[in-house]
């Protein structure tokens, strides 16, 4: 092959392999940002959006579950550490300690929660989350405050339910975060982690409802 050949096969692999390494880490942020949601469901307003503004980062997640809002409602209510837990399917929860596995059934003391109320998390240092908005059974938003070396971290959690036909509904999850050091990396490597626990989360939950 002649020399100048040679050079333009490996100008334009070279091309190629940019291009599709761009094309992957562009759907990576994209990923990172937001996963099972519609472009509408992106834009839309969602309650407690007004709770952290100026938001540096907002990662949106969604899925359909298979039972009417009012049936997942007592679900999402339980949620939290040392509480309902956090749902992950059976085949997970096979490889972490039977004490650290989530409920399988509405547990009615988990089921008196009010504005104000603080829930504990999961993360070191004890964090907590506090319910900010309660409207059952359409939208559940917790707010949190945590304190780190270079100032404090404020997020708000949104869980928004609408019914679908058939006895199904549809649940978004936003999070909205402020007063970070690093924004972009936190939007990506941090979203990599709410798209991974909040994948597992609506698998375990759409679980239990099958149960």
């Amino acid at each position: 092959m002649p020399v100048t050949g040679s050079v333009a096969l490996r100008t334009a692999s070279v091309t190629v392999l940019g291009a599709l390494v761009a094309a992957g880490m562009s759907r990576a942020v994209r990923t990172a940002r937001r996963s099972g949601v519609t472009d509408e469901e992106v834009a839309r307003v969602l309650p407690g959006d007004d709770l952290v503004p100026g938001a540096q980062v907002v990662m949106d997640r969604g899925g359909s579950l298979p039972a009417s809002a009012a049936m997942v409602w007592p679900w999402l209510v339980q949620l939290g550490k040392a509480r309902g837990g956090w749902y992950l399917t059976r085949s997970v929860e096979r490889l972490i300690p039977r004490r650290r596995r989530a409920l399988r059934h509405i547990e009615a003391g988990w089921q008196q929660v009010a504005v104000g109320d603080r829930i504990p998390d999961y993360g070191p240092g004890d964090p907590e989350f506090e319910v900010s908005i309660l409207e059952p059974p359409r939208t559940l938003a917790f707010t949190s405050a945590r304190r780190t070396r270079r100032g404090q971290i404020q997020a708000s959690w949104a869980l928004v339910l609408e019914d679908l036909p058939g006895d199904r509904s549809r649940l978004q999850l936003r999070l909205r975060l402020a007063g970070l050091h690093r924004p972009g990396l936190m939007g990506v490597v941090g979203g990599w982690f709410d798209d991974l626990t909040c994948r597992a989360m609506l698998a375990g939950l759409r679980e239990r409802l099958a149960d």
